[in-house]
């Protein structure tokens, strides 16, 4: 569907671009623009600027929802919104893969899934909508797809630190291998189980955390090995 059905895709997101080379733009990797006769622009130069509009957006939304928040909760907030493995899976739902124009190579090797192709096509999409028709209509395509829905409902994924991740930054940056979790115990009723979760991560470092959830369990394990080895968190981590 490469370069095929833009109709569709403007169907999609609720918006019909004035100039519609813009949207080709978006949609245009490299390894086309570098493959074609044609002279062509890629979505390069689309990504810089939609990754700058996409946080500035993200941003005032946030701010104006969380108004007695300071601003490092703001931006942990804002990093979960605008990271690659979420936008990802906004393009993914969008199926911005299907509209790529790639080269050969990239067209082999499974481009059109390839994350990072995703989020940089999420991203000039962004800024192709601000190119095109100022900055509401790229405030309304954040707000409808890149944001949740009930942002304030979200509040408690939005501002709760992600032990699992800091973990693993901490061992990334000790170079050792990722962590590894199994939940070693459930109990309670069906519709009310608490799950023990076990980490382990290099030379017999082990911690245990529990939760209603087996997300919640892993988040309070990761956090337990984190003060085990000496690594500051919050009082609270907020996982249910």
């Amino acid at each position: 569907m490469a370069g095929d059905s833009l109709e569709q895709l403007q169907d999609c997101i609720g918006y019909r671009f004035l100039n519609p080379q813009l949207l080709l733009e978006a949609l245009t990797h490299s390894s086309f623009a570098q493959e074609t006769p044609e002279r062509v622009r890629d979505n390069e130069q689309l990504e810089f600027l939609g990754d700058a509009v996409l946080n500035f957006l993200v941003s005032v939304r946030l701010a104006d929802a969380f108004p007695q928040y300071a601003e490092g909760k703001l931006s942990r907030a804002r990093a979960r919104l605008v990271a690659a493995d979420h936008l990802a899976k906004v393009a993914g739902k969008l199926e911005l893969g299907d509209y790529l124009r790639l080269g050969r190579g990239e067209e082999k090797t499974g481009g059109r899934s390839k994350s990072n192709l995703l989020v940089n096509a999420l991203e000039a999409l962004v800024a192709a909508l601000f190119r095109d028709g100022g900055l509401e209509p790229a405030r309304r395509f954040v707000e409808g797809f890149v944001l949740p829905e009930d942002l304030a409902g979200n509040a408690p994924d939005l501002f709760t630190t992600d032990y699992k991740s800091a973990l693993q930054e901490y061992l990334q940056g000790e170079r050792e291998g990722p962590a590894d979790y199994r939940v070693v115990e459930e109990s309670g009723p069906e519709h009310q189980k608490t799950f023990t979760v076990e980490v382990s991560a290099g030379n017999d470092r082990v911690a245990r955390g529990r939760g209603g959830s087996k997300k919640a369990a892993e988040q309070r394990a990761a956090r337990s090995l984190l003060q085990r080895l000496g690594r500051k968190t919050e009082a609270h981590d907020g996982g249910t």
